[in-house]
C-alpha cells in the first residue's frame, strides 16, 4: 500500500510540474518586468520613449487624449494605453487606480506632456501663460504627487522632459521658457525632498529634436487646435507644410529616449541630462547658464576672484 502510494504521488507530481515551473516562470517574468509610465506618449519624443522602454522588455503605461492615437499604442507590444490629460485631476486618478490594480507597481514615470506658445510676453493673454504652465509644471507636479505612494513603494524613479529652453531664452519665447525654467526649480526640490524615501528625480533637457510640438504651437498661433487641421486656409497651410518641412529635417528623438532609458534604470543615474542634437546648442546653453553665474557674482560685496570661481567649477566638475 505504501508503495502503491508513493507511484501516485510521483505520477501526480510529474503531471503537474511542467504547468506549474511554468506558471511559476511567467511570475518571476511578471516580477522582474518593470513598470514605467509616459505622459505624452502619443508622438514625437514621449513614442519614442515608449518605443525604446517596450523594445528593451519593459511595460509602458502610456498616456495619450485622443481615441486614435489610444488605439495605435494598444498596437505595441509591452504596451497599455491609458487615456491621461495631465491637466484633468479625474484622468490622473483613474490611472492611478488602474496601475495599482494591475500589480505590476511602478517603477518609474517620464513627464513628457508639454506645450508651447510664442508671443511677446506683453501680447500674451494670461489664459496662455496659464495653459503652457498647467500642463508643462503643473503637469509633472499633479502626475508626481499622484503617484507618490506607489514610486516610494518601489524606491523607484521619476523624469521630467525639460528643454534647454530651462537655460536660454530669446523674444517670443518667453511664456515656453519660463515654464521649463520652472521645471529646473522643481527637479532640485523634489529631488531633496524625495531622497530620504529612496525615489530618485532627474529632468532631461533635450535641444532641437523632431517632435510635434513645433506644428501645435504654429497651429494654436493661428487659433486652431490639432482637430481643427482640416479647415485651414490655403495660406494657412502653406505655413504650416513650412513647419512640419522644418521639423522634417530635424534628428530623431533618440538620443532623448537613450537618456530617459539611464535616468530610469542606471545603477547611478544623473540630475541632468542635456542632449542636444549638435555643438552649437550645446555650447549656447552652457555659455547661458556661465554667463548667469558671472553675472551673479559681479560687483557684488562678497564676490569671489577668478581664481576661487575656477575652483567651485572644477569641484563641481569632479562631484559629477
Amino acid at each position: 500500500m505504501h508503495k502503491l502510494f508513493q507511484i501516485v504521488f510521483l505520477f501526480a507530481v510529474f503531471a503537474v510540474a511542467p504547468g506549474a515551473l511554468t506558471s511559476a516562470v511567467a511570475a518571476d517574468e511578471a516580477e522582474s518586468q518593470k513598470a514605467v509610465l509616459v505622459t505624452g506618449a502619443s508622438s514625437g519624443i514621449g513614442r519614442r520613449i515608449t518605443e525604446v522602454l517596450a523594445e528593451n522588455g519593459h511595460f509602458v503605461y502610456a498616456g495619450a487624449r485622443k481615441d486614435k492615437d489610444l488605439a495605435a499604442l494598444n498596437q505595441m507590444d509591452n504596451v497599455e494605453a491609458l487615456r491621461l490629460d495631465v491637466t484633468v485631476q479625474a484622468d490622473i486618478d483613474a490611472a492611478v487606480a488602474r496601475i495599482a490594480d494591475a500589480g505590476r507597481g511602478l517603477h518609474g514615470i517620464v513627464n513628457n506632456a508639454g506645450v508651447a506658445i510664442f508671443s511677446h510676453l506683453n501680447d500674451t493673454k494670461e489664459a496662455d501663460i496659464d495653459f503652457v504652465f498647467d500642463v508643462n509644471v503643473y503637469g509633472p507636479y499633479r502626475i508626481n504627487k499622484a503617484f507618490a505612494p506607489l514610486l516610494i513603494e518601489s524606491k523607484g524613479r521619476t523624469t521630467t522632459i525639460g528643454s534647454i529652453s530651462g537655460f536660454l531664452t530669446w523674444p517670443q519665447g518667453g511664456t515656453y521658457t519660463m515654464s521649463k525654467f520652472a521645471v529646473e526649480a522643481y527637479t532640485d526640490t523634489l529631488a531633496t525632498e524625495m531622497a530620504e524615501t529612496g525615489v530618485q528625480v532627474s529632468v532631461i533637457e533635450p535641444g532641437n529634436f523632431k517632435s510635434e510640438i513645433r506644428r501645435k504651437v504654429a497651429l494654436h498661433a493661428m487659433g486652431k487646435t490639432s482637430d481643427q487641421a482640416g479647415a485651414l486656409t490655403a495660406e494657412e497651410q502653406s505655413q504650416i507644410e513650412e513647419t512640419i518641412k522644418r521639423n522634417a529635417a530635424m534628428r530623431e528623438p533618440d538620443p532623448v529616449a537613450d537618456a530617459a532609458l539611464h535616468a530610469l534604470f542606471a545603477e547611478s543615474p544623473k540630475r541632468r541630462y542635456m542632449v542636444t542634437p549638435n555643438q552649437e546648442e550645446a555650447e549656447m546653453t552652457i555659455k547661458a547658464a556661465i554667463t548667469r553665474i558671472a553675472q551673479l557674482n559681479a560687483d557684488q560685496p562678497y564676490s569671489y576672484s577668478r581664481e576661487d570661481m575656477v575652483k567651485m567649477l572644477e569641484e563641481a566638475m569632479e562631484a559629477e
